[in-house]
């Protein structure tokens, strides 16, 4: 997938913006969806922070019924798609159809050549085995996730266009916006890849952003103060108003 592709995929002309929310449970999943979707965003992305996956799987069947129509995909905490797709072709073939899967370590190694990557490419290999063929976002250089050395920034970004459909990068913890250095580098060595970046993106700085990447996963700058779960809608028009005046 390039950057033209995506945006048309999404009908985009700007930046993609996808909120994450982090369910409690079905009701609170299917408010928060609704509001990001009412505020003009591109889909939204689940992802269960404070439960197992097991308890996860009954609220994305809960909200893909209450909204069949909308961009949907999950995160599966700490799972990497080896774990996760066999998952998401199941809930497939149950009619449950999720979008899109974001993990958080895509397991490139910055150390191994293209035709070496051994665990990014099984994990591929298991992608397609298990029929789901929805937008892989894999996490490079990901926050709390193995150490890579910003020398090795560049490196890391090329081989992952390699194996993911969406390449995928973060500050250094949640709610803390990713270096601009680190996302220019993301941008020269991805060429014509689509980058998404999953952390620290608020009204104020989104500006920054833009051009360098494609995809805006966001949740604690656009969510109630001081509150983890729960989408602020004046905050969120905020974002949309800015990325608007571009």
């Amino acid at each position: 997938m390039n950057r033209n592709e995506f945006y048309k995929f999404f009908k985009a002309r700007k930046t993609v913006v996808l909120p994450v929310i982090h369910v409690l449970d079905n009701e609170q999943a299917e408010t928060n969806t609704r509001l990001a979707i009412e505020g003009g965003c591109s889909g939204v992305f689940l992802i269960n922070h404070d439960f197992d996956i097991d308890g996860f799987l009954p609220i994305i069947r809960h909200v893909r019924q209450r909204f069949p129509d909308i961009w949907l995909a999950v995160n599966f905490l700490a799972v990497t798609g080896k774990d996760a797709f066999p998952i998401l072709g199941k809930l497939a073939k149950e009619g449950i159809l999720v979008d899109g899967y974001w993990a958080d370590d895509a397991r490139i190694d910055e150390f191994a050549s293209s035709v070496n990557q051994t665990e990014a490419d099984e994990i591929l290999k298991i992608k397609r085995e298990n029929g789901w063929d929805g937008m892989y976002f894999g996490g490079t250089c990901f926050k709390k996730q193995r150490e890579v050395l910003p020398e090795h920034y560049a490196t890391s970004a090329e081989l992952a266009t390699q194996f993911m459909d969406v390449v995928t990068t973060s500050g250094i913890a949640t709610g803390h916006a990713a270096d601009l250095g680190k996302i220019e580098t993301f941008r020269k060595a991805c060429g014509d890849a689509p980058i998404a970046v999953a952390s620290g993106i608020t009204p104020q700085n989104v500006c920054q952003y833009i051009g360098l990447v494609d995809c805006l996963m966001v949740a604690t700058g656009i969510n109630i103060q001081d509150d983890f779960y729960n989408i602020d809608p004046t905050r969120l028009n905020n974002l949309m108003d800015n990325l608007k005046e571009i």
